[in-house]
């Protein structure tokens, strides 16, 4: 018997007034990119959205801290790990972490391809796990099936069968979606025995383990691979919040990558982490599209409007909102400094 989703037994700690405030970042980031979609630099498409989301952080009545950032202090000018933003705020509540991602998907915004987003998640603080900048192999399904029936300490053709019975079809209606990467050769071909269709997608891992919540919609039913870890962060963030199930696994092959596992207070190199390991307790996110994808529309320019598409999660209430959004007041926009 499946556990009550967990907006039911979760205490509503964040404002839910922040949402607004996360749509906005995430759609002045979008329409900084949007901006430069086609121009074939993933560093100028980067650099822009990143610029947009720090002026915006600052404008938030909150105590934040970056956990989930673009890189290390040094690395980047701003939304470094461990750099504080925010206006201020009073209470507990007032004091929270952010996992970030301005643009993901850089190279599909440099090159106008499908699937490009701005996203950020806003959670209690010490509620985020820390993670290395390293990669994290990563297994997702979407909600309604009973807990523990896919485990990353299990091969894939098990997962792959295992779902396919839960669902009530054979594994030949299964869609997995994997990242289209040579080091997935070995995981293609294992998925595709089980006589299983696959989805291959060149960058963009957020939105396509939120596409396992609706695979009515999406034709996705499960998320295999490897990517980055803090982008694994972001995906639990957003599945804690519609629902469905998640594990992650560290990839700490090099002792460089061990020792910054250690700093963050990483133990266990080869622990399995679980939905509510990634994520504790209540969080929002918020996610604009870029280019169109079959997530979200890409940002719109008109003479007079800019249009933007983004939905806002909220995991307390177990909310999805979808906003579209026309800017009219250009001057709210600062595309150069």
């Amino acid at each position: 018997m499946c556990a009550a989703p967990l907006h039911e037994r979760m205490p509503q700690v964040l404002d839910r007034r922040l949402a607004l405030d996360l749509a906005q970042i995430t759609e002045r980031c979008a329409v900084a990119a949007a901006r430069l979609r086609g121009r074939g630099d993933e560093q100028e498409a980067d650099l822009a959205a990143m610029a947009a989301c720090w002026r915006e952080l600052q404008t938030v009545p909150v105590n934040g801290t970056v956990v989930i950032g673009e890189g290390a202090k040094g690395e980047v000018e701003h939304l470094f790990v461990g750099e504080t933003f925010g206006a201020g705020g009073e209470g507990d509540n007032a004091t929270v972490d952010l996992a970030v991602d301005a643009l993901e998907g850089s190279t599909l915004c440099a090159k106008n391809m499908e699937g490009s987003i701005s996203v950020l998640a806003i959670a209690e603080a010490d509620s985020l796990l820390k993670v290395p900048p390293v990669y994290m192999e990563k297994l997702a399904i979407g909600p309604g099936y009973p807990d523990g029936i896919v485990s990353l300490s299990r091969p894939p053709e098990e997962n792959v069968q295992a779902l396919a019975e839960a669902k009530g079809v054979p594994t030949s209606e299964i869609t997995a979606l994997i990242l289209d990467r040579p080091r997935h050769a070995p995981l293609i071909e294992a998925v595709r025995k089980t006589g299983a269709a696959i989805k291959l997608i060149t960058d963009g891992d957020v939105a396509g383990i939120i596409h396992t919540t609706n695979p009515e919609e999406s034709g996705v039913d499960i998320y295999l691979g490897l990517g980055g870890a803090a982008e694994g962060v972001l995906a639990a963030a957003a599945l804690r919040c519609i629902g469905g199930q998640m594990q992650g696994r560290l990839v700490l092959d090099t002792e460089r990558k061990r020792e910054q596992a250690k700093a963050l207070g990483i133990r266990d190199g080869s622990k399995i982490y679980h939905l509510e390991e990634m994520v504790r307790g209540d969080c929002l996110v918020s996610a604009t599209g870029v280019t169109d994808g079959a997530l979200l529309k890409g940002v719109r320019f008109d003479r007079e409007v800019i249009e933007t598409d983004t939905i806002v999660l909220r995991a307390a209430t177990g909310t999805v909102r979808r906003i579209t959004t026309e800017h009219r007041d250009f001057r709210k926009f600062r595309f150069a400094e």
